[in-house]
């Protein structure tokens, strides 16, 4: 439980400096940019992400719109992913690919910190997705992922 809450506490850090946010809006865009009628995600609440990317579509999509920019080969993914298993392969699929594509493993999430619909595990799906812009920026895909200014401190 301490644990949790630590996470949630992390994830609350983030929110205030705009991580989720300016996760969400690269995405939204990476995605407009190749089909354009794909629906965003509307909301930067965490539930609301957390439904966007559950299935793994969404992380699929845009990892082998990554992928192909980058004249990598595309992953294969179930577009349809009503039940739980082929979500979980999903997300499964991008990870592996997010991890060829250069995002260090231990940027990586677990399956579950998106399937459970936990906010406190929802941090590591957040940081790997940050660490997923700062790699592709690094490769010169547009749109360029827009990073959150880190905090200031003041003296």
């Amino acid at each position: 439980m301490e644990v949790e809450l630590r996470m949630e506490k992390k994830y609350d850090d983030e929110e205030k400096l705009g991580t989720p946010a300016r996760v969400l809006d690269w995405l939204n865009k990476t995605l407009q940019s190749r089909e354009p009628g794909f629906p965003p995600c509307q909301s930067t609440d965490w539930r609301a992400i957390q439904n966007f990317l559950k299935d793994g579509i969404v992380l699929c999509k845009v990892i082998n719109i990554l992928l192909e920019a980058d004249k990598m080969p595309k992953i294969r993914f179930r577009s349809k992913a009503k039940m739980a298993f082929v979500a979980m392969a999903n997300i499964e699929s991008f990870n592996l690919a997010a991890e060829e594509y250069g995002v260090p493993t231990e940027a990586l999430f677990q399956t579950n910190d998106i399937t459970d619909g936990r906010k406190g595990p929802m941090i590591n799906v957040i940081n790997c997705l940050n660490q997923l812009g700062f790699v592709a920026n690094g490769k010169g895909f547009q749109p360029a992922y827009l990073a959150p200014e880190p905090p200031r401190v003041e003296w």
